[in-house]
């Protein structure tokens, strides 16, 4: 179904187009430019998924024996850095068949292995390069073209990603695999989470450290100062996903940072801990507190708590230690049987000021 604007998806957003599908259909409008001598004002192009869309082109220019075409990426409802980049193809006609692309202004160079990309190539993902090269295909009566990629202020937004992390250098990753944004989407972030992952591995990494966010991540960096930055990988609410990666790529020794709230959940076998799909489990709290010695009041106090760190202050108020040690315990023993395998887990507990409240091996380094 052809398509000028993004549909919707079922919670009434406005779904989006991907980097890649916005610069397959660029490149397609600069081809066409140069074979049939015209000038465009839209293009209709073939995402990944198959469907038809129409872009309207920001630009179109012919300059000498090339012609450049953008299109302004709309991401809908996603809070995406891209959101609002220009998309930009320069193609050059040639009489050697084939397409060859490469990455211009804003479009990052892989200096990482482990990203399924060649080192010293442009961060243009499989999927996305096959778009390109089909869409321009199928405007070429003959020879070949080479196509540009470029993001004129991608060296800036990409300073919002985890890219230079990954080691993709001076600009953004062209992406997509269906040509669609999902608004808020948890497969990119799964997907973000097993990239990071992969990177480590191939750097020779066996030591990673997961946190469950930016403030966890910059409390485990301050702690575990020995290793190197792309060995700490945010993985949010998705625990059991990085859990998982970490076993395939035979990683010996995973130390999970953060704070009461997700490691709560972690402890009673929760390996997703947003919000909306596991909330506290204050019965299981209250339970460790007893567990601990606490006497009725304290446990009937934890069980109707306003929060986990309010347990917290009810435990520290009530003199019973341990209880933050205890969470750790039963996080690296969720956490090892949900990975399987040899991977060893550790656990750490922090405070909103970074202090280290519980961690287990009590003993670790």
């Amino acid at each position: 179904m052809e398509a000028r604007v993004p549909p919707r998806d079922k919670q009434g957003l406005r779904t989006g187009f991907t980097t890649g599908a916005c610069a397959a259909a660029a490149a397609k409008a600069a081809t066409r430019c140069l074979v049939r001598d015209t000038v465009l004002a839209e293009i209709e192009t073939t995402l990944p998924n198959r469907a038809k869309v129409t872009f309207p082109l920001a630009r179109c220019e012919r300059i000498g024996a090339r012609a450049l075409c953008s299109i302004i990426k709309d991401a809908g409802d996603d809070p995406d850095c891209t959101h609002g980049a220009e998309l930009v193809a320069e193609v050059e006609l040639r009489a050697t068949a084939g397409v060859e692309i490469r990455g211009g202004t804003g479009v990052a160079t892989v200096t990482k292995a482990g990203l399924g990309l060649e080192v010293g190539g442009p961060a243009i993902n499989p999927v996305p390069r096959r778009n390109i090269t089909e869409m321009v295909s199928e405007e070429l009566a003959s020879g070949g073209a080479i196509v540009t990629i470029s993001v004129p202020d991608g060296e800036t937004r990409a300073l919002q990603t985890t890219n230079a992390r990954l080691g993709l250098i001076g600009g953004l990753s062209i992406l997509g695999t269906s040509g669609i944004v999902t608004p808020y989407s948890t497969a990119a972030y799964k997907a973000s989470v097993v990239q990071a992952i992969d990177v480590a591995a191939h750097a020779g990494l066996r030591e990673l450290v997961l946190t469950t966010g930016g403030k966890s991540e910059q409390y485990a960096m301050a702690m575990l100062p020995h290793l190197p930055q792309s060995a700490f990988i945010q993985v949010g609410d998705f625990i059991g996903v990085g859990l998982k990666a970490c076993a395939r790529r035979s990683i010996a020794l995973v130390t999970i940072v953060g704070m009461i709230g997700k490691l709560s959940k972690m402890a009673n076998g929760r390996m997703q801990t947003h919000v909306a799909g596991s909330e506290v489990d204050l019965d299981a709290l209250a339970d460790l507190t007893a567990e601990l010695g606490g006497d009725a009041p304290l446990v009937a106090a934890v069980r109707t708590a306003n929060t986990a760190r309010h347990v917290l202050e009810l435990c520290k108020d009530a003199g019973l230690v341990g209880i933050t040690t205890l969470i750790c315990r039963k996080v690296v023993a969720q956490c090892a049987r949900h990975a399987g395998g040899p991977l060893a887990v550790h656990a750490r507990l922090v405070d909103f000021g970074g202090g280290v409240l519980g961690q287990f091996p009590e003993h670790a380094p």
